[in-house]
């Protein structure tokens, strides 16, 4: 029979749902009174009331004499005022006020006249004293509920007499991974072994939101095993999430030890990614089954638990910035899912932001570390097209994002390299960088999406890279075409070449296995104008389809054995060890707005990328050229 989720519920009715559900079981807040001193960054858990004033005294503001301030009533610049030892006592910044005085006058004021004092000016009652309760009075209200203690509110605290304060106590999160081909982080793993590293990136997720995470140890696909370990987290913890074993394998048992210990609200949201989610509790204390893929899991955390963890923390957890960025590519969604897509976020001249869609696959875990934003995409929206406005939730302060230096285009490690020579040089700066090709270069800096495009196109009729397509794309000028590195582009193949292949036309023989990159890159092209030159159909290649974005990706399938062959550039084969068969020296550019040129941002990339340090990892990387 076929499997089938108990449910595919909206999300914001799900969550909506879910909430009250566990506050009519009763979840709130857990609170603990600790000392004041240890007490910063804890949320109160109730108002704090001053028990004292402060000062609780009238105290002296300034270094002086103490006096009453009628003494000193007729004194000015022609006639001072001369008091006696008896009409004044001398008095520090702190001291309590003496009896029988009413204000201050600092001793820059005080002309001495033997014992005597003369006053150039008269005083006015009360003046430079800080009287009983200026800063706060006994029962005011220092902090409210469920607020953030500053270092500055310890202090007020400590002022007004409070030395315990009641906060709210961090909710201890247990993290259950589940798999039998799950394995913990290791250097080395075996085919099949799949490394454990979403508790961890969970436990720092649940640290930002307030909350202590617990990490149980990786639970195989044993039925028994996995309910048994739900009963001691629900003991143990004030909530629980269950990683993997949420969707409909046949060892997917995590939704069956949700309903064995509590119950299971919803198992099935109508969201991408993160559709498995399971939503469950016992009495008071949350479960939620989270899919197993990790990009899956960040989002069904964000989505789900984190309004969950506002309650138990007391926290408000929803300051998210938002903008309105113009797309970069066509973006599709399906209908039947809400759909939450990761994006980069660039800056044109204009000011305007630029996002462009990430790889959407639920595993890709890198999506979110290279990720600016989120567009929400609604279920009933089947997408949008290049041009459109979208509103995009940051994942990063948006001051970051006005300092970007935006690049669109071809894939090289150079960037990569000249990235982490600026960051040395400056924290303050960032390089966004998408990988979409030589043409999608082109097309990103002629629609004003981007600030610098990288580029190395081949032109069929001259031999000649970049110059041509530049010429014909941009007739009236307006961009700047930067020379990069001369790069050696060549076939890459499987360590000691076990297929014997000897040049490019093998690519076309029965027992191979090719990985092109994707339309519209520089390489793609000079593989079609190699195939043109051999004599080769696309419905020879076995593979041709098949795309990667990146050179090292093209690498990384062949040395895993899934392609025996493909393109790309001689530093790839070499981090992967693999063989290369040279098969030109190709020209990787930087095509360069004409209004950007003068930017600090782009002055300072250029300025990287003659430098003596890129040229040194450069030649560590292997198989670049620069230009003189």
């Amino acid at each position: 029979m076929k499997y089938e989720y108990l449910t595919n519920e909206d999300l914001d009715i799900a969550v909506n749902e879910y909430i009250a559900a566990l506050k009519s079981e009763g979840l709130n807040v857990k609170t603990e009174v600790i000392p004041v001193f240890e007490a910063a960054g804890r949320i109160t858990a109730n108002p704090v009331y001053a028990h004292i004033c402060a000062p609780h005294y009238n105290a002296a503001a300034m270094d002086g004499i103490a006096l009453m301030a009628n003494v000193t009533f007729g004194a000015t610049e022609t006639t001072p005022v001369k008091l006696t030892p008896d009409q004044f006592i001398q008095v520090d910044t702190g001291d309590p006020m003496p009896d029988g005085t009413d204000a201050v006058v600092m001793i820059e004021d005080v002309v001495r006249d033997g014992d005597n004092v003369l006053l150039y000016s008269a005083a006015v009652p009360w003046q430079h004293i800080r009287q009983v309760g200026e800063d706060v009075c006994a029962g005011d209200m220092i902090l409210p509920s469920f607020t953030e203690i500053t270092p500055a509110a310890l202090g007020a605290m400590l002022a007004g007499g409070v030395l315990n304060v009641a906060v709210v106590k961090p909710p201890v999160v247990g993290i259950i991974p589940t798999g039998d081909e799950i394995v913990a982080p290791c250097e080395n793993p075996a085919p099949g072994d799949i490394i454990e590293f979403n508790s961890t990136i969970f436990s720092g997720i649940l640290r930002s939101w307030g909350a202590i995470p617990k990490t149980y140890p990786i639970i195989k696909d044993i039925k028994e095993d996995i309910i048994n370990t739900m009963k001691q987290a629900v003991e143990e913890c004030d909530a629980v999430i269950i990683n993997a074993g949420s969707s409909a394998g046949r060892d997917d048992y995590s939704s069956l030890a949700v309903g064995t210990v509590g119950k299971v609200l919803y198992h099935g949201i109508a969201i991408k990614p993160g559709k498995p989610a399971i939503l469950g509790f016992a009495k008071d204390t949350p479960i939620l089954g989270v899919p197993g893929y990790p990009v899956s899991g960040i989002i069904v955390l964000d989505q789900i638990m984190r309004p969950v963890i506002e309650i138990m923390t007391g926290r408000n957890l929803h300051r998210q910035e938002k903008i309105t960025a113009t797309l970069g590519r066509m973006m599709t969604s399906p209908l039947k899912y809400r759909e939450f897509v990761r994006v980069r976020i660039g800056v044109n001249e204009k000011g305007e932001y630029i996002a462009t869609p990430l790889s959407r696959g639920a595993g890709v875990v890198t999506s979110f570390v290279k990720a600016d934003g989120i567009i929400d995409v609604d279920k009933d929206c089947e997408g949008y097209a290049a041009g459109d406005k979208v509103e995009v939730i940051l994942l990063r302060p948006k001051a970051d994002l006005d300092n970007t230096l935006t690049i669109i285009g071809s894939h090289d490690p150079i960037i990569d390299e000249i990235t982490d020579i600026l960051k040395r040089d400056n924290k303050d700066s960032v390089v966004s960088s998408s990988h979409v090709g030589s043409m999608g270069a082109i097309m990103a800096i002629k629609r004003g999406e981007a600030q610098m495009g990288a580029i190395h196109l081949l032109d069929e009729n001259t031999g000649k890279y970049n110059d041509v397509y530049v010429n014909k794309h941009f007739p009236n000028g307006g961009v700047v075409l930067e020379k990069g590195v001369k790069r050696i582009q060549g076939l890459m193949i499987a360590k000691g070449n076990p297929k014997g292949i000897k040049g490019f036309a093998d690519i076309s023989r029965d027992d191979i296995s090719y990985v092109n990159r994707q339309k519209g890159s520089g390489t793609r092209i000079l593989c079609d104008y190699l195939m043109s030159q051999n004599g080769i159909k696309e419905s020879d290649v076995y593979g041709y389809e098949r795309e990667e974005f990146t050179h090292t990706s093209v690498a990384a399938q062949i040395a895993s054995g899934t392609a025996d062959a493909g393109l790309g550039i001689y530093s790839a084969a070499l981090t992967y060890d693999l063989d290369f068969i040279p098969i030109c020296n190709e020209e990787y550019d930087f095509l360069i707005d004409e209004s950007a040129i003068g930017s600090e941002k782009i002055q300072s990339f250029l300025k990287v990328l003659h430098s003596d340090e890129l040229k040194q990892r450069l030649v560590r990387l292997g198989g670049y050229e620069t230009w003189d």
